[in-house]
């Protein structure tokens, strides 16, 4: 089985290699799947004779031959666009591929499309896209306008250190430490607020923060934990994840509002695809050698 990640520089650089799953068939209104042997060419076996009744967003993707995905293109490990072969990689995108493969699409029928996180409400409102899979976390402001299902990640704030870094272990040792964050993000106000004896660096991207703890000019990397553990994934000999997230933020696939059919299937292939799911983490994030396992889906 090939893997996501490769050990290259610069940081962000995606590895390209294709994860050997594949999924069987499944059929009725909920879908789902088990793990099957795969090869490199179908990484995921299309179910057949899917039978989803009472979804608009279903309807199109048939009517149409192709599923349209939201997603995002700029995190390692989770969903990043390869600049030179133009390909996708990470869990997220995987998750992706796999909920398309249930609903009977292969791979040539998928389109993804990068939206960026202030326009996904409108994306998914406007039927741009027909499901939104990429960091995406579930809110009850968000709720209001769109449905979830999932969740297929929880995560929360947590640290990147260096690989030989002994003195942080959890949030609970970042007193007299530079810790550094995206500018004007959760995270940083988070430190700001509830660590006052903890020093505070800002650049506009996560990579400066993870270039800089590399040189030796921060002592950690805050952001949610899902994003860290991308970049750690990447250079497992230098970076590490430590202690448990600080906050709780769960991660959701976001569709259109009253697609109750849609949100049920999806949430039976993650309740009925626990081993592909762990066989698709261990492969991407799990490449960072942090353990994981799978939420368990919630009613939302």
């Amino acid at each position: 089985m090939k893997k996501f990640f490769t050990r290259k520089k610069p940081l962000l650089v995606a590895a390209t290699a294709a994860l050997a799953l594949s999924l069987s068939a499944c059929g009725g209104s909920g879908g789902g799947g088990t793990a099957s042997s795969g090869t490199d060419e179908a990484p995921y076996k299309v179910a057949d004779n899917v039978t989803l009744t009472g979804s608009p967003t279903y309807d199109a993707i048939k009517s149409s031959g192709k599923v349209r995905i939201g997603v995002k293109q700029d995190q390692p490990g989770l969903g990043f666009k390869d600049a030179a072969t133009g390909e996708y990689t990470g869990f997220d995108i995987e998750i992706a591929k796999w909920i398309a493969a249930s609903l009977g699409m292969s791979k040539d029928k998928i389109e993804f499309k990068p939206i960026p996180s202030a326009n996904r409400e409108s994306a998914i409102t406007n039927g741009d896209i027909d499901y939104y899979v990429g960091t995406y976390s579930i809110t009850d402001k968000r709720k209001q306008l769109i449905d979830f299902a999932g969740p297929y990640f929880v995560t929360g704030q947590g640290l990147l250190v260096k690989k030989d870094n002994s003195s942080i272990n959890s949030e609970k040792d970042l007193s007299g430490k530079n810790v550094c964050s995206a500018t004007g993000s959760t995270p940083i106000q988070n430190i700001k607020a509830n660590f006052p004896n903890t020093k505070t660096t800002e650049f506009d991207t996560y990579s400066q923060c993870v270039e800089a703890l590399k040189s030796g000019q921060v002592d950690a990397v805050t952001t949610d934990q899902a994003i860290l553990l991308g970049y750690a994934a990447q250079e497992p000999d230098s970076l590490k994840v430590v202690g448990q997230p600080f906050t709780t933020e769960k991660y959701g696939v976001g569709l259109k509002k009253g697609d109750t059919a849609l949100r049920q299937f999806m949430n039976k292939t993650f309740t009925d695809g626990n081993s592909v799911w762990q066989k698709i983490y261990d492969q991407t994030l799990g490449q960072s050698g942090t353990k994981v396992e799978q939420p368990k889906v919630e009613n939302y």
